[in-house]
């Protein structure tokens, strides 16, 4: 799989095998998706920037990173399905709206 439809549809069939619906509401996949970003910050919370260097280097933290960012993005992208929002289009529409926001520097 290499889209976020095709992401959103295996996240679709997944919940549904699951009879999983029901609980998906937008509050409740907010919740969760908050719950998953605190949980990926708490891989970082007391490591100082040279730790979190050297554990990604070792490999230790990246791993453990990259099931907690996936948790994240599922839970975003399921999240997004069941409001109706296209992800890839409201994330060009707010760089765009941050480029006028930001300008480059000069």
């Amino acid at each position: 799989m290499d889209s976020v439809e095709g992401l959103r549809s295996r996240l679709r069939a997944f919940a549904a095998a699951r009879g999983w619906e029901q609980y998906h509401t937008p509050k409740n996949l907010a919740m969760a998706l908050n719950g998953e970003a605190g949980e990926l910050i708490a891989e970082l919370q007391w490591l100082d920037d040279n730790g979190a260097e050297a554990a990604l280097a070792e490999g230790r933290l990246k791993e453990r990173l990259a099931d907690e960012a996936a948790d994240v993005l599922l839970y975003l992208v399921r999240l997004t399905d069941v409001c109706g929002i296209d992800l890839i289009e409201a994330a060009c529409a707010k760089i765009e709206r941050n480029e006028t926001r930001f300008p480059p520097a000069v």
